[in-house]
């Protein structure tokens, strides 16, 4: 595994740092007045989702690790578990349905997900950017309205509610970004 200084850490990266497998949130570059320069990093531990704020300065290593990413299709989720199918070899695993976090609620039948693991062990699962939803609750369209940024309330056919401009009304299919869970487009 390849070794980077502690000026190079982006977010994202992957380290390996005090025996765990990290994953870099937030990174702030700090030079102060006085002493060397460092940079502040927010991780996030891969296996157990607890934080840490951790200090390195440039001439610090530190290990940097590549997580292998598949595509594999999601099947169903039975108690707790959600189980994914591996497209090239057909190989099913279990992920608990916590991996997806707030995001969980996007997930649909049939949909590709990104896994990412770190040798055998799965890590962490991203949905696919954008998705398309139902809205089955919002206020009606009100002719005329039709300022700039104005948006509504509305409950989406996963129970998720998002902001949406006036135009949209009821059982309109709306695409969602599922980084920012905020109204992408009509569907």
């Amino acid at each position: 595994m390849p070794k980077i200084n502690g000026n190079e850490i982006r977010i994202g990266n992957v380290l390996e740092h005090n025996g765990g497998l990290w994953a870099a949130v937030k990174v702030d570059h700090v030079k102060p007045g006085k002493g060397g320069a460092f940079a502040q990093v927010e991780m996030r531990n891969l296996r157990n989702g607890s934080k840490l704020n951790e200090r390195f300065r440039s001439a610090d290593k530190v290990e940097r690790v590549r997580l292998e990413q598949k595509d594999q299709q999601f099947l169903y989720e039975s108690d707790g578990m959600l189980v994914f199918m591996d497209n090239d070899t057909y190989e099913q695993i279990e992920l608990p349905a916590e991996i997806l976090g707030d995001h969980r609620p996007f997930l649909q039948d049939g949909m590709t997900v990104v896994i990412e693991y770190y040798e055998s062990e799965a890590l962490n699962a991203t949905l696919p950017q954008k998705v398309t939803c139902k809205v089955v609750e919002t206020e009606p369209v009100v002719k005329g309205q039709t300022a700039a940024n104005s948006f509504k309330p509305a409950i989406l056919d996963n129970g998720v509610k998002v902001m949406v401009p006036p135009f949209v009304g009821q059982d309109e299919d709306i695409i969602v970004n599922t980084e920012t869970m905020e109204y992408s487009e009509r569907a």
